[in-house]
């Protein structure tokens, strides 16, 4: 087993029940963690109903894992968590956000937009047969023709299925604070965004947007799930161990045992929805070229190249 490909970041650790891992890993890394640690703790402490979103990918799943450890440490529940349902998941990420919501004992609540998941994806819609409110809302994306397909890639899919779907659970729980897996460095779009990003206008329930991660590098947040994450979750899960396929594992352990996103084994280095996500290569995500600059590139473009209008109507 080895690390990561990347000298920005790197690896270590030891479980949960052995104390805290963070010391064994790179000192930069370390001091990430623990800002990003306080950022959480200041978040719990400030705030009435903060909900972590959790998409079951590697960021979401180390600011969750952060959160469980603050909680914690406060002697608190672990706060909600949300999954966005837009209806073109993997089969493997919804069946891996049960699975560890489960064995987490997470109080997982499922946003989704049930007047458009009800249709497969690809289903035309007859604009005027929708809802007001969503009519409303495809006016606000600049959406135009007489019909909607129902797709979680396009423009007005992405809106309606992920940020309406998530504002009406912010608006339905009272959710004032929202703990993210955003990073800078994932898109032009998101390079401007503040650890603490306050919304809410006529359409958008007031909230804070919290990013524990920000400055995180995708290789950091490969470096801390396997040497922090993974050796926390999976008790004897040797310290700093990086396998470099499913069959690189100790003895009685297996990909499933583990707190990682099966598609993420298959070489998938960003997880959007089945049909609009591609893999590059076939190693593993962690495995390869991190930091090059591809890392949602198998991501669908339409939504990409509009990633700075979809932040302002509100999207992560």
């Amino acid at each position: 087993m080895t690390a990561p490909h990347d000298t920005d970041t790197p690896e270590a650790d030891t479980p949960a029940s052995a104390g805290r891992v963070d010391d064994d890993l790179p000192a930069a890394l370390a001091a990430k963690l623990a800002d990003a640690e306080s950022v959480v703790a200041d978040a719990l402490a400030d705030f009435d109903r903060p909900v972590v979103p959790w998409t079951g990918g590697k960021d979401s799943t180390l600011v969750l894992h952060l959160v469980r450890r603050v909680a914690a440490d406060r002697g608190e529940p672990t706060p909600p968590v949300a999954f966005v349902d837009h209806g073109a998941h993997f089969d493997e990420t919804r069946a891996f956000v049960d699975r560890w919501a489960d064995e987490w004992d997470l109080d997982l609540h499922v946003a989704r937009l049930e007047e458009l998941t009800a249709h497969e994806p690809g289903t035309e819609l007859r604009v005027a047969e929708l809802s007001e409110r969503v009519r409303t809302e495809l006016d606000r994306v600049g959406h135009e023709g007489d019909t909607l397909v129902v797709d979680a890639d396009s423009m007005a899919g992405n809106h309606l299925l992920k940020t309406v779907a998530f504002n009406d659970l912010l608006r339905a729980e009272g959710f004032d604070a929202a703990l993210t897996g955003v990073r800078s460095d994932e898109s032009d779009a998101r390079a401007d965004e503040t650890v603490r990003s306050p919304r809410g206008d006529e359409h958008t329930p007031d909230h804070v947007r919290v990013h524990p991660i920000l400055d995180f590098s995708e290789a950091d947040v490969w470096t801390a799930l396997w040497g922090v994450v993974v050796p926390e979750t999976v008790p004897g899960f040797p310290v700093g161990a990086v396998p470099r396929s499913a069959s690189d594992l100790p003895a009685g352990v297996s990909a499933e045992d583990l707190p990682i996103s099966p598609k993420y084994w298959e070489g998938y280095r960003s997880l959007g929805t089945a049909a609009g996500s591609a893999r590059t290569v076939d190693e593993p995500a962690w495995l390869q070229s991190l930091g090059d600059g591809g890392e949602r590139a198998g991501r669908a473009q339409e939504k990409e190249d509009l990633m700075a209008h979809l932040r302002d109507l509100g999207y992560m």
